[in-house]
């Protein structure tokens, strides 16, 4: 029986920790950060057009929910149009979002609840203040002209209460926001209902077609109505009355929202259900205790916690009922854990992904299980899973990369053969016909497996990142060494050795007269004319010096290459270091494998002070479903993992007094700065710790790690 799971097992999953004191950190989460353009200096600089914002959102909800909660300003839901923008002056109502947060993709499934005060009109776009704007995770309260909005919601459900600041008719219109006109609402008056779906299609591969699912919603009121009309309902009302309803959302059916709603959402009393979900909330933000002196190092830390734990997207009903991958109006049911969705996996492989492996494995069980079902349902492990469909969107194949860092972790209570038949299979396999067209498989593995990279003259056409060959080989080499592990773990020895080989790849496209990464030819020779910090062709949002350093899997072998330090130096020197672009993201601590390791707490305080803040566009760029507020807490704490698969973390002073992770089975992680004057040192457990990394093992045993600088 699965009916009574939502907000308890949600509660159980970040309860499964140490006993502690709570404290109320959600005071220190600023939702609106992110809403406005960036406003670094590096941005400024590389950033442009949609990846200058951060298109982060003031979303209510729980924990990687199925449905947030937001303001709305923007009607559509077309790509890189977030719900809300903060520079907007017109509020057109709530939505029930399915927004992917930080990205530049799109919304789906998503419907909005508008109050109306006065005359129903369709004019109904009013304006608002953000002084009149009280935003948290669990709660948003709006005051517009005669009435006042507030919502909280949980996994999959929200409540939200409408009081009147005047007697006046109140009229709520609920919208299907669906760009094709294809939304439906019901009006169901004898029980108090507005039910109705909204359609989803896809973008990128398969752009325009229906994904074989809709976003499903049931409003219930808690007041009668004097007047239900299709899409509205209207009350007459006097000046402090209040209107409640609750809405109840599902991937599966309209019957299926309404249990979540029964299961979630059984009382009508808001204040007890806001103070459930802040529990919720400072339970999971108490998971890390951070302390220093700086207020704002707070604010920005907890703020980037929330906006990290916004995705994968929950997708299954209470039942375990969730719609198949890649499916045709189908629908499956999950009998262990939960199934999730929204990937933004070339993005979160990196830091927000491996943040979890640390205080969630259970969830990133779930999400490793979930990619499985994904390529067994639809025959290919996606690329890059959004709406429950195939994309093909970014480059690499970094579901392999995030698979193979769970089981290297000992995170494997899934089909591990499935996986690794699936992974294999992207690895070694090129997808044809009406395959490959719908996203299916690497794109353009014919070639990097003939050349052992991909030449300028293929333009990799069926992609939305068309070309961009250095950096797609780059990629596909560091997902070749992922599996490649996995490979060498199950006695695969053919494999590994084939895998191993090309996880070399990388020394195929770095031009050693240059020094840097640079586009080549089927026949060997190099692409003219070569400019190091201009964007090219070849490479992904960003220029080859950048991209140079995306060796994570030999730092070493690049090191003895180009000359790891000065190349370091001069990218730093000449400030075309670009903390907005995810592939970057390494290299601030790849001064570690260097003789000059002081320099990448330099580094990365430098970025820590200059690239995030905490007012609306202290972002840098897209936030990327929580990667780029990852990195921030990683790097604040003083490890990160620069090659994820590894199970090493390299490490750095941390910006804070102490910090605390409450780990798995009752342990705790802390780590110390203690200022030493010109002494560096750390002790591990009270013994000098050599080198400059940490592992997985020796973080998830519990101890202490002090920093001495």
């Amino acid at each position: 029986m699965r009916l009574f799971v939502s907000i308890t097992a949600i509660v159980c999953l970040f309860q499964g920790n140490v006993n502690a004191q709570t404290s109320d950190l959600l005071r220190y989460v600023q939702p609106l950060s992110g809403t406005a353009a960036s406003t670094t200096a590096s941005s400024r600089k590389h950033g442009s057009g949609t990846e200058s914002y951060a298109n982060t959102i003031p979303a209510v909800g729980l924990p990687f929910g199925m449905t947030q909660w937001t303001p709305q300003t923007n009607t559509t839901e077309n790509k890189c149009f977030p719900p809300y923008t903060y520079k907007d002056s017109l509020l057109t109502g709530f939505r029930g979002t399915h927004w992917l947060s930080g990205s530049c993709t799109q919304d789906y499934g998503s419907f909005t609840i508008m109050p109306i005060v006065g005359h129903f009109t369709a004019e109904y776009a009013t304006p608002f203040s953000h002084d009149k704007e009280i935003s948290t995770p669990a709660y948003y309260k709006l005051t517009l002209p005669g009435v006042t909005t507030e919502i909280t919601a949980t996994a999959r459900c929200s409540m939200i209460q409408f009081s009147m600041e005047k007697t006046d008719s109140l009229y709520l219109l609920l919208t299907p926001n669906s760009d094709r006109k294809e939304g439906v609402v019901n009006i169901h008056s004898y029980r108090r209902e507005i039910s109705g779906y909204n359609p989803v299609h896809r973008i990128y591969q398969g752009w325009g077609e229906p994904a074989g699912f809709c976003g499903y919603f049931v409003m219930q009121i808690e007041t009668m109505a004097t007047v239900a009309k299709p899409g509205y309902a209207a009350f007459y009302l006097q000046k402090g009355e209040k209107v409640r309803v609750r809405i109840g959302t599902s991937f599966t059916s309209i019957d299926n929202a309404r249990k979540n709603l029964e299961a979630e959402i059984p009382e009508w009393d808001f204040d007890a259900l806001k103070a459930k979900n802040e529990a919720v909330w400072n339970t999971a933000l108490n998971q890390i205790q951070v302390q220093t002196q700086k207020e704002i190092d707070k604010r920005i830390f907890y703020t980037a916690f929330y906006h990290a734990m916004q995705h994968p997207r929950l997708f299954n009903d209470v039942d375990g009922s969730y719609p198949r991958f890649a499916g045709d109006y189908q629908n499956e049911k999950i009998s262990k854990g939960n199934y999730y969705d929204d990937y933004s996996m070339w993005d979160i492989y990196r830091a927000q992904l491996p943040l979890f492996e640390i205080l969630q494995p259970k969830l990133v069980n779930d999400l490793a299980n979930s990619l499985v079902l994904k390529g067994q349902q639809g025959g290919w492990l996606p690329i890059f899973p959004c709406w429950n469909s195939y994309t093909a969107a970014m480059i690499g194949d970094h579901a392999t990369a995030f698979i193979a860092s769970a089981f290297n972790k000992g995170i494997k209570d899934y089909d591990v053969n499935a996986a690794y038949t699936l992974m294999r299979k992207n690895a070694f396999e090129m997808s044809a016909g009406a395959d490959y067209k719908n996203g299916k498989g690497r794109r353009s593995l014919d070639t990097y497996m003939k050349y052992g990279y991909i030449p300028m003259e293929d333009s990799v056409p069926m992609a939305f990142h068309k070309k961009e060959q250095v950096s797609r080989t780059l990629e596909y080499a560091y997902d070749d060494y992922a599996l490649s592990t996995v490979a060498q773990a199950l006695g695969k020895t053919d494999d590994y050795n084939i895998l191993a080989k090309r996880a070399q790849n990388y020394n195929n496209v770095i031009d050693p007269n240059m020094g840097m990464a640079r586009g080549k030819y089927a026949d060997g020779s190099w692409y003219s004319p070569f400019n190091g910090d201009k964007k090219e062709p070849y490479i992904t949002e960003g220029t080859p010096r950048q991209y140079t350093f995306y060796v994570p899997q030999d730092v070493t072998g690049l090191a003895k290459k180009i000359n790891l330090k000065m190349a370091l130096d001069s990218l730093f020197a000449k400030d075309e270091y670009w903390h907005g672009n995810e592939p970057g993201h390494q290299i601030p601590f790849m001064y570690n494998f260097t003789a000059s390791p002081e320099k990448t707490t330099q580094v990365v305080h430098k970025i820590l002070a200059e690239e995030y803040a905490d007012g609306p566009g202290g972002l840098s760029g897209n936030d990327d479903a929580g990667q780029m507020s990852a990195w921030y807490m990683f790097a604040a704490m003083g490890f990160y993992p620069v090659d994820p698969v590894s199970n090493n973390y390299e490490l750095c002073t941390p910006i804070f007094e102490r910090v605390t992770i409450l780990l798995p089975d009752n342990k705790k992680f802390q780590l110390k700065a203690i200022r030493k004057g010109n002494r560096r040192s750390m002790l591990f457990n009270g013994k000098e710790l050599k080198g400059h990394a940490i592992t997985y093992e020796q973080i998830m045993q519990g101890g202490e790690l002090v920093f001495f600088y």
